[in-house]
């Protein structure tokens, strides 16, 4: 798929759009970004949730290459997003895993 990426610019997980592809480096799509978890203590993005076909998964911040207008590329492979825990919420906190 080719793409006009004239327009694509970094973008703050606080706008970042439900729905935004979440893609591995090579450009693998691997689900679609949910939610931001935003780590209030320490004033900072914790991880994001991502909707694939296992259902949603949580991804840590540190495997968060960049997040655009356009996308969200992680640092992880399709195989290690495969092993991510799934994401479950108690007033808006990962729990588990």
């Amino acid at each position: 798929m080719v793409t006009d990426e004239s327009d694509e610019h970094a973008v703050g997980y606080q706008v970042l759009p439900r729905g935004t592809p979440v893609e591995t480096p090579d450009g693998e799509r691997v689900g679609t970004f949910d939610r931001a978890i935003h780590h209030y203590r320490e004033h900072m993005l914790d991880g994001i949730v991502i909707r694939t076909d296992k259902g949603r998964l949580f991804v840590d911040a540190p495997e968060i290459a960049r997040m655009t207008n356009r996308r969200v590329t992680l640092t992880i492979d399709a195989g290690e997003v495969a092993e991510l825990p799934p994401y479950r919420s108690f007033l808006g906190r990962r729990i588990g895993g």
